[in-house]
């Protein structure tokens, strides 16, 4: 296929505008393309790259980040961002204020709490659930709501001859 604008080399680039909901494609020559400023040449994005923008690197690193070497297995952090792997258990400590927002961004959470079997994460549930109600009871007699005291207690009560 022929350049659209030029009309006499190959079209190797696939311009695709979108305005208005209305797709508009154009098909055109590197030249023609770097003339209209709608080609940009240089190094093609590589995959370290990509998935360091879904973690929230940088692209350009801190001073600070390029100073921080983990002591027992001498990988930087500029390493660490290229290859996605720590060198050790001591990066954790060395990184450790890096490493948290984005531990927290991938797993939703910091601290790995773990999986339990149904039979005893049931009897888990009802504990966090009675001590909760607990914190509830103790909140309602201070604040001397009576009435809502009793309650929780005849639910803590169920709660407990139900899981004994």
């Amino acid at each position: 296929m022929l350049c659209q604008n030029c009309q006499k080399r190959v079209a190797n680039i696939q311009y695709t505008q979108i305005v208005n909901n209305n797709k508009h494609v154009m098909y055109l020559c590197e030249q023609c393309a770097r003339e209209e400023g709608k080609f940009i040449s240089g190094s093609p994005l590589s995959i370290n790259d990509f998935f360091s923008g879904m973690m929230g690197f940088s692209v350009r690193p801190s001073v600070t980040e390029q100073q921080l070497i983990c002591d027992k297995c001498g990988m930087s952090y500029e390493e660490f961002k290229k290859v996605g792997k720590l060198g050790c258990e001591n990066c954790y400590k060395v990184y450790g204020d890096k490493l948290m927002p984005i531990l927290k961004r991938l797993h939703g959470n910091i601290q790995y709490n773990g999986k339990l079997p149904k039979r005893v994460s049931e009897n888990v549930k009802v504990s966090k659930e009675i001590d909760a109600l607990k914190e509830q009871l103790n909140i309602a007699i201070k604040s001397e709501e009576y009435e809502k005291a009793a309650e929780i207690r005849d639910k803590i009560r169920a709660l407990e001859k139900n899981s004994v």
